[in-house]
C-alpha cells in the first residue's frame, strides 16, 4: 500500500509518528496517538503472520479440489480452536446450483469467540483459490524485499491469515469487551459461493458489523459497494431439416435465437448500472442442415438487488414473443452474486476506520461507495444484516489470478492488524464516529 509520505514519516518503517504528531498539532490538526499496546503488538505480529501465510500458501486449495480445501479448513479450524474459539467445520447442505457448480462444494469454517459485552462483529475471508492442483511449484511462498509472493497469497490467503492474527491479538490483549466475534471462512468463493452463500447470509443477519478481508488493493482502500453479477442462459429448440432440399420442413433455431437476443437489447440501462450483454452463442454442427438447437449466454451486472429480479421478469416476458411459433424457447437466470450497496451503517464504519488510519497511524485510506469491478462474499453478508458491511480489510497486494506476480505488501501487515483490532475495540466500547 502506498501513501503520501509526510515529513515526519520514515521511509523505512512508515510508522514513526512522534514528529508527525508534533507537526500536525502545530498546524492545528488534532491527531490521536495510536493505542500503544495494540500498536506494539501489531508490529510484533509481522513475522508470525508471515509464517502463517507461508503455511496457508503451501496448502493448495483450488475451489474444486475437495482434498485441498478440506485440508486447509482443518488447518484453520485447529488454529481457531487453539485460540479458544468455539469452532465447527460445516459441510454446506443448501447449495445454490449454477451452470458450473460442482457436485460437491467445499467446507465452511465457523468460529465464535465469546466476550463480556453486547456487540456482535463478524470477519469473513475465503480459503479457496482459482488455481489448479500442481500450480504451487510455479508460485511457492517467497519474500523479496517488502513483498511476499505465493499462490493465492493476495486472493485471499492474506485475509485468512489476517483474521487468525486479529483473533490472536484479542487473546494476547485479554480483550473481552465485545459480545461475540464470529469468523466465517469458506472454500467456494471463486466459483460464486454456491454452498457458502446461505450460511454467510445467516451468520451475518444479527451482526453489528461485518468486515470482509479481501485485499485492500494497491492503495489500501476499503469498499462499500460492488456490482452484482448475473448470468442468463437462453436455449432455443427448433427442428432439423435439409438446408438445401427441404429447408421449409425445419424450424431454424438460429433465426429464433437471433430474434430473442435482438429484442432484449433495450433491457440494458447502463446509466443506472444495469447491463445485459450476450457474450457466448452456440448453434449448428454442419453447413447443410437447419440447426435444431441454439444456445446463448449473457453477462448481467446490476447495482441494486431488485434490478436482477426485474431483469429476469422482463426477460421471461420477452421470450413469449417468438419469431417462429413452432420453436421452443427457455430462459434460465442465475444471480451469481447480488450487488453490495453502501448503507448508512457501512459508511459510518468506513468513516471510523478512515479516522483510525489518518489520526492514529497517519496513513491515507480511500473509501469507495460506488460499485466498481466484480462482486465478493460481502454482498451475501449484506443481504439481511442489521449492521454495516465493509469490504477490503485485507492487506494491500497485486496480481490476483495471475501466473507469477501475485503478492502482498509486507509493510501493510501491522497497520491492517491494528485497524481491525481497533475497530473491534471501538465498536465494543461504543466509540464509533457519530
Amino acid at each position: 500500500m502506498k501513501h503520501k509520505p509526510r515529513p515526519s514519516q520514515s521511509h523505512t518503517t512508515g510508522w514513526q509518528l512522534a514528529t508527525g504528531t508534533v507537526l500536525a498539532l502545530a498546524a492545528g490538526v488534532v491527531l490521536a496517538a495510536p493505542v500503544a499496546k495494540v500498536h506494539d503488538l501489531a508490529k510484533s505480529e509481522q513475522q508470525a503472520y508471515l509464517d502463517t501465510l507461508r503455511d496457508l500458501v503451501h496448502i493448495e486449495s483450488g475451489s474444486r479440489d475437495i482434498e485441498g480445501v478440506t485440508k486447509i479448513a482443518g488447518f484453520v479450524a485447529d488454529r481457531l480452536k487453539q485460540l479458544g474459539a468455539e469452532t465447527q467445520i460445516i459441510e454446506p447442505a443448501d447449495v445454490y446450483r449454477m451452470d458450473d457448480t460442482p457436485e460437491k462444494t467445499g467446507p465452511v469454517v465457523h468460529a465464535t469467540i465469546k466476550g463480556s459485552g453486547q456487540s456482535k462483529i463478524m470477519m469473513i475471508a475465503h480459503m479457496d483459490t482459482v488455481y489448479q492442483k500442481g500450480d504451487l511449484k510455479n508460485q511457492p511462498f517467497r519474500v523479496e524485499g517488502d513483498k511476499a509472493y505465493g499462490l493465492g497469497i493476495a486472493d485471499d490467503k492474506q485475509g485468512v491469515a489476517a483474521i487468525l492474527h486479529v483473533v490472536d491479538m484479542l487473546k494476547k490483549l485479554n480483550y473481552k469487551q465485545f459480545g461475540t466475534v464470529t469468523v466465517v471462512l469458506n472454500s467456494d468463493e471463486e466459483i460464486s459461493s454456491p454452498g457458502a452463500r446461505a450460511l454467510i447470509t445467516k451468520f451475518a443477519e444479527d451482526q453489528d458489523a461485518v468486515f470482509s478481508f479481501e485485499g485492500g488493493g494497491k492503495d489500501g482502500g476499503v469498499r462499500l459497494a460492488t456490482s452484482g453479477i448475473g448470468a442468463a442462459y437462453l436455449k432455443v429448440q427448433g427442428k432439423s431439416s435439409h438446408a438445401g432440399a427441404r429447408p421449409e420442413g425445419g424450424v431454424n433455431s438460429l433465426y429464433e435465437l437471433a430474434h430473442q437476443v435482438l429484442q432484449m437489447k433495450d433491457l440494458s440501462r447502463p446509466e443506472e448500472g444495469l447491463k445485459l450483454n450476450w457474450t457466448l452463442a452456440k448453434v449448428g454442427t454442419v453447413r447443410n442442415m437447419i440447426p435444431p438447437e441454439a444456445t446463448a449466454q449473457a453477462d448481467a451486472r446490476a447495482l441494486k438487488v431488485q434490478d436482477f429480479d426485474a431483469l429476469e421478469k422482463a426477460m421471461q416476458e420477452k421470450i413469449k414473443n417468438k419469431l417462429l411459433p413452432e420453436s421452443k424457447v427457455e430462459l434460465k437466470f442465475e444471480v451469481r452474486r447480488p450487488p453490495l450497496e453502501a448503507s448508512q451503517m457501512s459508511r459510518k464504519l468506513a468513516a471510523h476506520a478512515q479516522g483510525i488510519y489518518k489520526n492514529e497511524l497517519e496513513l491515507d485510506m480511500s473509501v469507495a461507495d460506488k460499485a466498481t469491478g466484480g462482486g465478493t462474499d460481502a454482498a451475501f453478508a449484506a443481504v439481511k444484516t442489521r449492521g454495516g458491511v465493509v469490504e477490503g480489510f485485507g492487506l494491500s497486494g497485486f496480481g490476483a489470478h495471475s501466473n507469477n506476480a501475485e503478492y502482498v505488501q509486507i509493510p501493510t501487515i501491522a497497520p491492517r492488524l491494528y485497524l481491525a483490532t481497533r475497530m473491534i475495540m471501538d465498536i465494543s466500547e461504543g466509540k464509533m464516529t457519530p
